[in-house]
């Protein structure tokens, strides 16, 4: 990541994901925008990567998003938002944008959601990625269902590794990826299965059968 434009009207979170910016991409030059308005303009310089509210001042949520795109149409787009109203997070999927993370988030899982973005992936919450592949499920669903749907393939390949115990670096080696991609995987895995470690992700993976 080169450069990145992080759009919030809350001062306190434009400075918080700044901070976790600098922190994890030390190169990155990072603009910050308080409205719509402002992100499209800054977001015409073509920033590497988009973090961006919602519910901004200057334009309604799917508009001022579509603008972004608009604007920038080759940038990675993660939506931090505290908005969580299925449609309006189902026409944002449609804009193509690569990520929702909630406000509400610990700021390592919003690390996590980047890397795996800037690897080519896309960040969705489990309730997201059931409203893209159009479920409602009951209470109570087959967790081994709700799980296999959560999770990737290459996801499923890094957590069987991590069940014979090798290390992110091991895993990186067997899979050919970078050490920080591994561990944005693993970080939606414990997200897909709702582990809180390592252990507990590789006891659940086993108990759905998925490794």
């Amino acid at each position: 990541m080169q450069s990145c434009l992080i759009a919030d009207d809350h001062a306190m979170m434009r400075e918080a994901l700044a901070g976790l910016v600098a922190t994890g991409w030390p190169c990155t030059a990072i603009t910050l925008a308080g409205d719509f308005p402002s992100c499209w303009q800054a977001a015409a310089a073509s920033p590497d990567f988009i973090l961006c509210d919602l519910g901004m001042p200057g334009a309604a949520p799917v508009e001022g998003i579509a603008a972004v795109k608009v604007a920038a149409p080759h940038a990675k787009l993660l939506v931090v938002t505290a908005i969580e109203d299925d449609e309006v997070l189902l026409r944002l999927l449609a804009l193509g944008v690569d990520g929702f993370a909630p406000k509400s988030s610990p700021s390592r899982l919003i690390e996590a959601a980047i890397q795996l973005i800037l690897a080519g992936g896309r960040y969705l919450p489990p309730r997201v990625a059931d409203l893209l592949r159009g479920e409602r499920q009951p209470a109570a669903a087959d967790p081994n269902m709700l799980a296999l749907a959560r999770l990737t393939e290459r996801q499923i390949e890094v957590l069987q590794r991590v069940a014979q115990g090798q290390s992110n670096k091991e895993v990186a080696r067997d899979l050919d990826l970078s050490p920080a991609t591994v561990k944005a995987h693993i970080a939606a895995a414990f997200g897909a299965l709702g582990a809180a470690n390592r252990t507990e992700a590789v006891v659940k993976a086993r108990a759905f059968g998925l490794i």
